[in-house]
């Protein structure tokens, strides 16, 4: 390796230059920073100060670079150069648009002594940088898996045809078409929005059928599935008994969904009055009518039906779920129109909770309520043996009882998503698994399938990144991710199949997809320095981490998020990545200057967040919102990766307080990594301990979830920090 040369630049332009001390910021990068070559420019953005870096990096062998402008969410472009490790050092959002432009001296002082402590940050991290390398074992294999035959599995396969991907479609079953093959009609989803449609499911399986790019493996399941994105290797096993190897370099699981067992509501009589069924049942009937006259499976002709919405669902009680499934309305509204299209004096009502239709949806509930069916706001009670069905007319304010023809239960979506691996006990209230078996059979550390959300559903990140799950590489789509319809689940599809061709591309050239895309960086461990104690490999969220025979972590680079996760997590200290370390941010955060006791100016150290609490701070910096001169901040790639020894380091060279802003955490979590706001709360609540041992008071370190909105929220917890302190008094350890 070269010898480390470093070249800091520094930006005069958007204010900096008129706030800012400018030459007093190239003395302290030459003489404390120690760096070789360091410039400075009215715009270093423009064309000419690229240029400028440039130049150096080509003739004058800089291969370290500092830029000290703006943020480092900003000018990501520009300030792009693929053959050198970089350091940003925010003097724009972390500096000058956070503090007021006054011509008071002391407020000067505060401010430039800010700036000057935000260089040697800079400085400091980059020494402990390394241009990452590609990942070595990186894989080419570009082959899309799609698990499911049905309306999801269907579109992804053949969207990733579309693009030039070869796609292998593995059905559990003997025949495509999943539950849209057993609808009648389906809900309209061009204009007018008026009339039932053509499912489609026909034309789409002789499409896939028909293309080249697409194998189809019907009566399979798989029984194995190890490796990483661009390199998977998969076991199928058919009926037969044979298993097949297959190489793939990305999974789409579009496992859908079952219907909710109605036998579990007995109060509904669905099993013992011959009149009642479910919205599966009814399609059944229907499908067989062939656009007949519907009669019941006792053979009764149907001239009066009544359809009862949530049966089962968006309920408290234990056994049935307490989600909606966001297609129960428009489904019962289309069933009904069967009947109102085969015959328009037969007695149809809709008897609902909460009738939601959205888009348009609206269009065809009017179509529906033009056709003469009724619908009818009421909540059911109970159906008798006999079919006799009781509920409380809510407009009216009165009790009614009917003994319709036919009776129809909107149950919800169960997903068919495998084993809860995370689950403490199996079948809790809301937790329903429709298929008990593994699904992929992964051969991971973390577990044989995909971790769960709510309800049961797959994991996906609802926010951030839909699609993705905790397992790089594998994407979900369709009805095992959420509740949806048969148009939601097509463009569902289409949009995991955009991912996971993401993926093996990114894949192929070694960084990161997501979300560091691009990041050719991964963990290394020392291994000599390893003590086996598996807390990296229990805390990795992604499944990055294996074992081998002797209980040493195996780290699958290409699984890898760049979280950091692992590194947080290692008491020794023997995880890092080449640009991201324990060094590069213990390094910035010795770098500060720290002053004395007497000079009553304290030092808080805020770690963020890089994707919701930095974000935050900037957006706060571009209102102008101003907070604490006293505050240094420092992006973490999330607080899941933050070593406690960073705390310790900090507190003990005289920070008077430290502040930890991460994500969301919990079920709905909003964290980028999944749970390393979870995790950095876990230690931070646990270093109480430290503190008394340093005769510290705990309110001196603080763990905040902070949202990428709260703009106004972040700076105050950094203003209220500062009260704290001036409250608690300064540090002993200054003294």
């Amino acid at each position: 390796m070269a010898d480390m040369k470093i070249g800091a630049y520094l930006c005069k332009g958007c204010g900096i230059g008129e706030r800012l001390d400018v030459p007093q910021l190239e003395t302290i990068a030459t003489r404390e920073g120690k760096v070789q070559v360091v410039k400075s420019h009215d715009f270093l953005c423009s064309a000419a100060g690229v240029d400028l870096i440039k130049n150096d990096i080509a003739n004058d062998g800089v291969n370290h670079v500092v830029i000290a402008a703006c943020s480092r969410r900003s000018k990501t472009e520009a300030f792009r150069f693929d053959s050198v490790a970089l350091s940003r050092a925010n003097l724009r959002e972390g500096v000058i648009w956070v503090r007021p432009a006054s011509d008071d001296d002391k407020e000067k002082e505060l401010t430039q002594e800010m700036a000057n402590d935000v260089v040697r940050m800079g400085c400091a991290e980059i020494k402990k940088m390394q241009l990452p390398e590609v990942n070595p074992n990186h894989g080419n294999n570009k082959r899309i898996l799609v698990v499911g035959g049905g309306i999801s599995g269907l579109t992804a396969a053949l969207e990733a045809a579309k693009t030039g991907y070869e796609a292998l479609l593995v059905e559990k079953s003997g025949a495509l078409g999943g539950w849209a093959a057993k609808l009648w009609k389906r809900v309209p989803y061009r204009e007018p929005h008026s009339d039932p449609a053509d499912t489609g499911i026909a034309d789409l399986i002789k499409k896939v059928q028909a293309e080249k790019r697409i194998k189809v493996v019907l009566n399979a399941t798989i029984t194995k599935t190890s490796g990483a994105p661009g390199q998977f290797s998969i076991d199928i096993s058919t009926e037969s008994g044979s298993t097949t190897s297959e190489n793939v370099g990305a999974i789409i699981m579009a496992t859908g969904s079952s219907q909710y067992d109605a036998g579990k509501l007995s109060k509904y009589g669905y099993g013992k009055a011959a009149s009642v069924t479910d919205q599966a049942g009814l399609e059944a009937l229907a499908k067989k009518a062939n656009g007949g006259a519907i009669k019941r499976a006792d053979g009764k002709e149907v001239k009066s039906v009544v359809f009862v919405q949530c049966a089962g669902q968006r309920s408290p009680k234990e056994g049935e779920l307490s989600y909606c499934s966001g297609h129960c309305c428009n489904t019962s509204i289309k069933q009904a129109m069967y009947f109102k299209d085969q015959n328009k004096d037969i007695d149809t009502m809709v008897l609902y909770t909460d009738l939601r239709t959205p888009g348009n949806g609206e269009d065809f509930y009017r179509s529906a309520q033009k056709k003469g069916v009724n619908f009818t706001k009421g909540w059911p009670k109970e159906v008798s043996a006999s079919g006799e069905l009781k509920f409380k007319d809510v407009i009216l304010d009165e009790e009614v009882s009917l003994t319709p023809d036919l009776i129809v239960l909107a149950t919800g979506q169960v997903p068919n998503s495998g084993l809860n691996i995370e689950a403490v006990k199996q079948d809790e209230p809301g937790q329903w698994a429709a298929n008990p078996k593994s699904v992929l059979n992964m051969v991971y550390r973390q577990g044989k399938d995909l971790p769960h959300l709510s309800h049961g559903f797959n994991d996906s990140h609802f926010i951030c990144f839909p699609y993705e799950t905790r397992r790089t590489g594998i994407y979900t789509c369709g009805p095992v991710r959420r509740p949806m319809d048969m148009a939601q689940a097509i463009e569902d599809a289409t949009g995991a199949t955009l991912k996971a061709i993401q993926a093996v591309e990114n894949a192929s050239l070694g960084r990161a997809a997501h979300p560091r895309s691009g990041d050719l960086s991964f963990p290394s461990v020392r291994m000599e320095g390893c003590t086996q104690c598996k807390r990296c490999t229990v805390e990795c969220p992604f499944g990055a981490i294996d074992e081998d025979e002797k209980r040493y972590p195996v780290i699958n680079e290409s699984r890898c998020r760049r979280c950091g996760t692992c590194m947080g997590a290692c008491p020794v200290r023997v995880i890092s990545f080449e640009n991201y370390s324990v060094d590069s941010v213990g390094y910035q955060i010795k770098a500060v200057e720290i002053p004395d006791q007497f000079s009553e100016k304290p030092r808080i150290l805020v770690l963020a967040c890089e994707n919701d609490a930095y974000p935050a701070l900037d957006m706060a910096a571009m209102s102008k919102i101003q907070y604490s001169a006293f505050a240094r901040t420092i992006p973490v790639r999330c607080l899941g990766s933050v070593n406690t020894i960073w705390i310790t380091d900090a507190l003990s060279s005289g920070y008077d307080g430290v502040i930890l802003m991460g994500c969301q955490k919990g079920d709905n979590y909003q964290c980028h990594f999944v749970k390393g706001s979870e995790l950095a709360h876990t230690r931070m609540s646990k270093i109480d301990d430290t503190l008394k041992g340093m005769s510290l008071e705990v309110e001196r370190v603080q763990t905040y979830e902070v949202a990428i909105t709260d703009i106004h929220r972040a700076p105050q917890i950094i203003n209220d920090m500062a009260a704290t302190i001036q409250k608690i008094g300064l540090s002993p350890m200054k003294f």
